[in-house]
C-alpha cells in the first residue's frame, strides 16, 4: 500500500505534491519522493523515511515546474532502499518519463521474464518498474498509444500517475482495487489516493477516477482518453475502508469515519458484552469503538494512549520492528483500566503480534476481563492486491480457529465482526473485494498460477 499524488497546472506543483504526501503520510513511512518537470525536464528526488524528513526548503526550490508526481512508500516486498523508491524516472525516445503506483500486478514477474528475454535491463526489484518498460518498449506511434498498450497488458491492482514530459496521466485498473480521486484547483488538478490529500491542497473534489479509466491532462485540459475495459465485477478493497484510509477521508463513496462506525455498531449487535468500559486500539480503530460504545451503552474511554512519533506497526517491514514497537507505541491508563471489565476494539486481526502485546499490557494496567472485539472477519488468506499479507503462515486467522485465537491472546472472549454484518454496514448494492477474508480472488492470480514468485512494487 503507497500514497500517490499528481498535480498540474499550478506555479510550484511540487509544493502541493509535497502537502498531498503529509496527508498521505499514513499510506507509506519507509520512503518518500517527488518528481517536478519543467519544460519537459524532470528532477527527481527520493529520500528514506517520512515525507518532513526529506525536503527542506532548499530541496523544494530545485523542484521546478507546473506538473510533479509524488509518492510515499510501503513495501509489501521487493526490498527496502531507495532503489525500490518512486517516482521511477526515465528518459526514453518520446521523452522523460516518470511514474508513480499503487497496487500489486499479478502478472509482474511474468511480464518482467518475458522483458528480460527481450534485452530489458531491471535496476529495481519492484513491479512498477514493469510498467515502465512496457512503455518505452512500446512501437506505437505517439505517448498516449504506448501508455495504453502498456496497461492494457496489465493484471492485478493499479492506480497509476505518469507523466510524459509536461503531459500528466491517470489510470486505475478495470477492477478499481485502490482509490484515485481527481480533484480541481483554481488554476489545475490534482489527483490522490486519498480526498483528506485534496482536502490540505484546498481542491475542489470532482470526483473518483472509474474502474478501467484513462486520463489525460495536458495544457490545463482534462481528456478522456480511450479506456481499459471494465472488469464485469467490480471490486474496490473493503480494507481501505477497515485500516488504511483516512478517517476524515472519502473512499468508494463511504466516508471512512461513518463505515467504521457502524461496522462498530454491527459488531457490538453481533457479540453483545457486559462490561464496564469501551476502549479502542488507536487511532485506526477509534471510529468503530466509538460505533460499539453508541449502540451497546457501555461508555467509551480513553484507555490506550498512543505515542505518534512511532509509525504505523502493521506496515513497518520486519517483524522484530513490529515486537518493539508495541510497548513504545502504547500505554495504557491505569487509573481507567485497574478493576474494570474492558472491550478492547480493534480493526482487525492480522499476524496477532501486536494485540498480544497489547493485552498483556491491558492485564498489567490491572483489568479484570478483557474482552477483545474485531470489527472485521478475520483475515485468513493473503493478499496479492497490494497490502502486506503475502503468506498464510503469517495470518493468525488462517492458522488457528477463533477459540484457538483467543486462548492466544489471553482474552475471556473474542468476537469477529461477519463477513455479512461488515457488507451490509457499507455495501449499498455495490460488490468489494473482500479476498483476504473469504478468499475469493477477482482478477487472474496469473503468476501464482505459473509458480512464480509474487512480485511486488513499493
Amino acid at each position: 500500500m503507497c500514497g500517490i499524488v499528481g498535480v498540474s497546472g499550478p506555479e510550484h506543483a511540487a509544493e502541493l505534491a509535497f502537502l498531498g504526501l503529509y496527508a498521505l503520510q499514513h499510506r507509506g513511512q519507509e520512503a518518500a519522493g517527488i518528481c517536478a518537470v519543467e519544460d519537459g525536464q524532470a528532477r527527481l528526488r527520493r529520500e528514506d523515511g517520512l515525507v518532513m524528513e526529506g525536503f527542506d526548503d532548499a530541496a523544494m526550490q530545485e523542484l521546478r515546474g507546473r506538473v510533479a508526481l509524488g509518492h510515499t512508500r510501503y513495501s509489501t516486498a521487493g526490498g527496502e532502499g531507495l532503489v525500490n523508491a518512486q517516482p521511477i524516472v526515465v528518459r526514453y525516445h518520446s521523452g522523460e518519463l516518470a511514474l508513480v503506483h499503487n497496487g500489486n500486478l499479478t502478472n509482474a514477474q511474468s511480464l518482467r521474464e518475458e522483458l528480460v528475454r527481450e534485452g530489458a535491463l531491471f535496476r529495481a526489484t519492484v513491479d512498477s518498474e514493469v510498467i515502465v518498460h512496457l512503455i518505452a518498449r512500446s512501437r506505437r506511434a505517439n505517448p498516449d498509444e504506448q501508455v495504453h498498450e502498456a496497461l492494457s497488458r496489465l493484471t492485478g491492482a493499479f492506480s497509476l500517475l505518469i507523466t510524459i514530459g509536461d503531459t500528466l496521466y491517470a489510470a486505475r485498473d478495470p477492477w478499481g482495487y485502490r482509490p484515485l480521486v481527481l480533484g480541481r484547483l483554481p488554476d489545475g488538478w490534482v489527483l490522490a489516493s486519498e480526498t483528506c490529500a485534496l482536502d490540505l491542497v484546498r481542491a475542489e473534489f470532482v470526483r473518483e477516477v472509474e474502474p478501467g479509466e484513462v486520463l489525460k491532462i495536458q495544457d490545463g485540459e482534462l481528456i478522456p482518453l480511450p479506456g481499459l475495459g471494465r472488469a464485469a465485477r467490480v471490486q474496490p478493497c473493503i480494507f481501505e475502508l477497515v485500516y488504511f484510509a483516512r478517517p476524515d477521508s472519502k473512499v468508494w463513496g463511504e466516508t471512512v469515519d461513518r463505515a467504521r462506525r457502524e461496522f462498530g455498531r454491527q459488531l457490538a449487535r453481533e457479540h453483545p458484552v457486559e462490561a464496564d468500559c469501551v476502549f479502542s486500539v488507536p487511532d485506526s480503530s477509534n471510529s468503530a469503538a466509538l460505533g460499539f460504545s453508541e449502540e451497546s451503552g457501555i461508555p467509551f474511554e480513553l484507555a490506550l494512549i498512543r505515542n505518534h512519533y512511532v509509525g504505523r506497526t502493521f506496515i513497518h517491514p520486519t517483524q522484530a520492528g513490529r515486537d518493539f514497537r508495541v510497548r513504545i507505541k502504547y500505554n495504557p491508563v491505569r487509573e481507567v483500566i485497574e478493576g474494570k471489565r474492558v472491550v478492547v476494539v480493534d480493526d482487525s486481526l492480522v499476524r496477532g503480534t501486536t494485540s498480544q502485546g497489547l493485552v498483556s499490557l491491558i492485564r498489567e494496567a490491572g483489568a479484570k476481563e478483557v474482552h477483545f472485539r474485531v470489527a472485521s472477519p478475520p483475515v485468513r488468506s493473503p493478499c496479492f492486491y497490494g497490502i502486506d499479507m503475502p503468506t498464510r503462515e503469517e495470518l493468525i486467522g488462517a492458522r488457528l480457529s477463533v477459540e484457538e485465537i483467543r486462548r492466544k491472546l489471553d482474552v475471556d472472549s473474542l468476537g469477529y465482526l461477519s463477513l455479512e454484518g461488515m457488507l451490509g454496514a457499507v455495501n449499498g448494492g455495490r460488490p468489494f473485494c473482500t479476498a483476504c477474508f473469504s478468499g475469493d480472488y477477482e482478477a487472474p492470480l496469473v503468476d501464482l498460477e505459473r509458480g512464480l514468485p509474487v512480485q511486488a512494487h513499493c
